[in-house]
């Protein structure tokens, strides 16, 4: 199972850094990754996979968007197919 991680926020020192880490102790894959930096914000967009926190994802969803908080940015993590269904046109 896939999981989609959207960052956005004021570019900082670390911010990758932090949230691999909190994906490593969570278990989770990254599979593929996006970052780019315009005019000093951040956006990184992630495709994670989340086979191995299936059971508890809402909590792991709580805890990556409070990592978000304390660095100062937005975090949005959900399943890959509930964000595909969400853009589908």
């Amino acid at each position: 199972m896939k999981g989609i991680i959207s960052v956005i926020g004021k570019d900082n020192i670390g911010i990758i850094a932090d949230i691999c880490s909190f994906l490593a102790k969570n278990e989770i894959n990254i599979l593929e990754i996006s970052q780019h930096i315009i005019g000093g914000y951040f956006n990184m967009t992630m495709i994670v996979d989340i086979s191995k926190v299936d059971n508890r994802f809402s909590q792991v969803i709580e805890d990556i968007e409070e990592v978000g908080k304390k660095i100062g940015l937005q975090i949005k993590f959900q399943r890959a197919d509930i964000f595909d269904s969400m853009h589908r046109i």
